[in-house]
């Protein structure tokens, strides 16, 4: 296999085994989570209702949700057969489909907007040009991206989470260095927000999430 093949078929592996498991664990990711609630209502009362939102490595569901509750036109779009599943059962008037975010299924300029909410952190760092570009490629001018994404250096290793057979790295980025491939995709950063770890949450990193509004 490519290095593009091996990196998507372990992460759908991953989560293919560990869907279920995923969405009861968490069920309501925004609880307790004020920050990226307002995050979240910024971005959609900047995008508004006119135009079509893809929540991209949307996985159960639960943000492609939030974002609809927000006014927004919006559909997920996750690599997982089983998350794709379980998104649609637990959503049934939403719009869910498989497929790769470095495959978009959607034309060029379609999108009003875009939210990878730590869907990227799967990523291998020399392939993350290429997703920002397909990221762009389907955002019409002045369209929308948030991401989400842990801080760092050293990736995390889940090995065996849930006591499920699979294991997956999940990179953190340095949000400056994520804003320098932005801008060389093609976007310009709107805003850059950190927020230190909460322990109490489980977390082992501070948390950015970086809004970018593609040119022209």
């Amino acid at each position: 296999m490519t290095g593009t093949e091996d990196f998507l078929t372990a992460t759908r592996t991953f989560y293919d085994t560990v869907a279920e498991d995923y969405a009861d664990h968490f069920r309501d990711p925004l609880a307790e989570r004020p920050l990226e609630r307002a995050l979240l209502a910024a971005y959609a009362e900047q995008v508004g209702p006119e135009g079509t939102v893809a929540d991209l490595g949307c996985g159960p569901g639960a943000i492609t949700a939030h974002l609809a509750s927000l006014g927004l036109t919006v559909f997920g779009l996750d690599l997982s057969e089983s998350m794709i599943a379980v998104a649609r059962r637990e959503n049934p008037g939403l719009r869910f489909e498989q497929g790769s975010m470095l495959e978009l299924p959607v034309a060029d300029g379609s999108l009003a907007g875009a939210v990878s909410w730590y869907s990227s952190i799967h990523t291998p760092a020399d392939r993350l040009p290429a997703l920002l570009a397909e990221f762009h490629r389907a955002l019409a001018p002045g369209g929308l991206l948030l991401l989400a994404f842990q801080t760092g250096d050293v990736p995390l290793r889940l090995d065996r989470p849930w006591g499920r057979p699979v294991v997956l790295d999940f990179h953190r980025r340095r949000p400056e260095q994520m804003a320098e491939l932005l801008s060389g995709a093609g976007f310009t950063l709107r805003s850059s927000t950190v927020r230190e770890r909460e322990e109490a949450h489980g977390e082992s990193a501070p948390q950015a999430f970086l809004l970018a509004r593609k040119k022209g």
